[in-house]
């Protein structure tokens, strides 16, 4: 059974960052991961993904050049760094595994492996 467990979320002003972290369980750690956010009553947005072996890496627009994933297999976790949040980056971010990294399959992920989602607001 596969697992997935976000933490690192929480309060911030704008400006600053954040470091999360998506920690799987219950496989050999072998899909792509991605990071998403969703507030209710809006659209789920795909902001970045990371491939088995870590060496292609896709960012949507809005973050791209602040936010920076990575990951540790020996740790089963991938991260995502948010820096220079804006009060806009407020949302809840959720981890999913994914069968490929790519911009097609952030924004329509085809999973039903999702964490349970970590709470991210920025503001002064």
């Amino acid at each position: 059974q596969l697992k997935l467990v976000e933490s690192g979320g929480g309060l911030v002003q704008p400006g600053r960052s954040l470091k999360l972290s998506c920690t799987v369980s219950g496989t050999t750690f072998t899909y792509a991961i991605g990071w998403f956010r969703q507030d209710p009553g809006k659209k789920r947005e795909g902001i970045s993904c990371i491939d088995r072996g870590g060496g292609n890496r896709r960012y949507a627009e809005s973050v791209k050049g602040r936010f920076t994933i990575s990951k540790d297999n020996a740790l089963g976790t991938v991260y995502l760094q948010m820096d220079s949040l804006k009060p806009e980056d407020t949302s809840v971010y959720y981890c999913a595994a994914l069968h490929e990294c790519s911009m097609n399959v952030l924004d329509s992920p085809m999973t039903e492996d999702w964490g349970q989602g970590t709470q991210i607001t920025v503001a002064s």
